[in-house]
């Protein structure tokens, strides 16, 4: 049922890009039957792929009439929109109406309704962003409540533990991760990115952090190495504070675990990061440009220039940034005399933006099938400017809700230190013991624990924000060095308060 309602949410964000083609085509004289046999071939659309091959088996096998057929399969589709449009056009064909003036309407008002639908998606991920933090907040405060009700069992000053042990653990290693992965699942259901095809991105990480569970397994396993990075570590520490007199982190021994996972961590997230970085670099220079590109191609043509010869002259203009290295390799194709379809294909081995893969798509649909003609490109380089902004409307709508994790990590950081240490260091102190060990492995699993989270709350964050988990290791990283820097931060501000009282 799942995978039916996905294969649904995406046939929508197909709908407009169909139905440019469908208007393009019948602009240039094609019938929308001759169009869905033509769109059957397209896999970068396919839900309207499978519907174009359903129609048209039914029409060639079976023999069926096309409007019948058409008219049969506004009626079991659940796109709305969809069912509206076969509808539409069987009703247009049989009162004679002007086809090309209904698909026309139809285009304007399936973009009007996007528009309308990125504004809800993005209320709904607002609504997602906020719950999210609120229950982090929840499991948060049950952590201190459970904490808090702990201290009337504490016995001694040796061997201290918890009634409400087993549950702290539960919180800070199970259901704050399960959250986090629940709401990364919800974020995927509803935000749909613009990026294809980059699943090598996720394979980077793989080698790195097969190198960080060695790193993290050998310094358990090997003393030598634990004594390394605590020398390695300490050294930081005495460079940091004699270069920065006013900062005091305190001592760091407590911290050495931590510090190793957050590095670690790191590792994993800096190979796909970078290549992420390369790719989303590239494709959303082309987004932006790819209207710009269509407008002057469009208006090229309009003063009497052939199609390719209007690609070469749009390709030519400056303010493409790294977009322009793909349009110089088109226009050298073009120049060689490679056929527009082997073009493409070269194309979508370098893009990987679904709108500006099927802008082009279009285009070369549009010229191999009419000659292009200079209304159709006009219609084409108009609708690719409002997706364009519609897509820009929703990343800079949604770019606020980059600071709440951060802001989270920083009061969990301050929230669970002081909670930790009134709960277990003060009792103990008071009584003029010394701290038990046990509560300083506690200490540092529960700090492992929270750099986790906020490294795992960076892929959430980059979903809803970019539409792409990959976009998240730029945030997982940031996130971690900033939940570490906390827990540093914050035992420092204890300790010193706990000085002067």
């Amino acid at each position: 049922m799942k995978l039916k309602l996905k294969h649904e949410e995406a046939g929508e964000e197909e709908l407009p890009f169909a139905f440019m083609l469908i208007t393009l085509m019948a602009s240039c004289g094609i019938t929308p039957y001759e169009s869905f046999k033509r769109l059957k071939s397209i896999d970068l659309l396919p839900f309207i792929q499978k519907e174009s091959n359903e129609i048209v088996r039914k029409v060639e096998v079976l023999n069926d009439d096309p409007l019948s057929v058409m008219q049969k399969r506004a009626g079991e589709t659940k796109l709305e929109a969809y069912g509206d449009f076969l509808r539409g056009y069987v009703s247009t064909v049989k009162s004679g109406g002007s086809i090309t003036n209904y698909l026309k309407s139809k285009l304007r008002s399936i973009f009007e309704i996007r528009a309308a639908a990125a504004t809800r998606s993005i209320e709904r991920l607002e609504t997602l962003v906020e719950a999210y933090m609120a229950m982090l907040l929840v499991l948060m405060s049950v952590y201190i409540l459970v904490a808090v009700i702990s201290t009337s069992t504490l016995s001694g000053t040796i061997g201290l533990k918890f009634n409400g042990e087993i549950f702290i653990h539960l919180i800070l290693f199970l259901f704050m991760p399960l959250t986090s992965i629940i709401f990364m699942i919800s974020a995927h259901l509803m935000r749909r990115g613009t990026l294809i095809n980059v699943r090598r991105i996720y394979f980077k990480a793989i080698p790195a952090a097969i190198l960080s569970l060695a790193i993290l397994a050998g310094t358990f396993i090997m003393p030598e190495m634990r004594d390394s990075f605590i020398s390695m570590i300490l050294s930081a520490q005495r460079t940091l504070e004699s270069s920065l007199p006013f900062i005091h982190i305190g001592s760091l021994l407590n911290y050495v675990v931590p510090i190793i996972v957050t590095l670690c961590l790191i590792i994993t997230s800096m190979p796909p990061m970078i290549e992420y970085s390369k790719v989303a670099r590239v494709n959303v220079e082309a987004e932006e440009s790819m209207p710009s590109f269509l407008r002057d191609v469009s208006e090229n043509r309009k003063t009497g220039m052939s199609p390719e010869k209007s690609i070469s002259q749009a390709a030519t203009r400056r303010g493409y940034g790294s977009f322009s290295g793909i349009l110089k390799r088109i226009v050298n194709q073009i120049e060689w005399g490679v056929p527009l379809g082997k073009i493409f294909g070269d194309l979508r081995g370098k893009l990987h933006s679904w709108p500006v893969l099927m802008d082009f798509l279009i285009l070369i649909e549009t010229i191999e099938v009419g000659g292009g003609p200079p209304e159709a490109l006009d219609i084409l380089a108009s609708y690719s400017e409002k997706i364009r902004d519609i897509e820009k409307n929703k990343r800079e709508m949604l770019k606020p809700y980059i600071i709440l994790p951060f802001i989270w990590t920083v009061l969990m950081a301050l929230t669970f230190t002081f909670t930790f240490y009134v709960i277990t260091h003060l009792p103990v102190m008071n009584m003029g013991g010394f701290i038990p060990s046990a509560i300083e492995s506690q200490l540092t699993a529960f700090s492992c624990a929270i750099i986790f989270q906020s490294w795992l709350s960076g892929f959430f964050i980059g979903k809803v924000t970019q539409g792409i988990f990959a976009a998240g290791f730029k945030y997982s990283i940031l996130l971690a060095i900033t939940a570490l820097i906390s827990l540093l931060f914050s035992q420092s501000f204890i300790d010193l308060i706990m000085g002067l009282l």
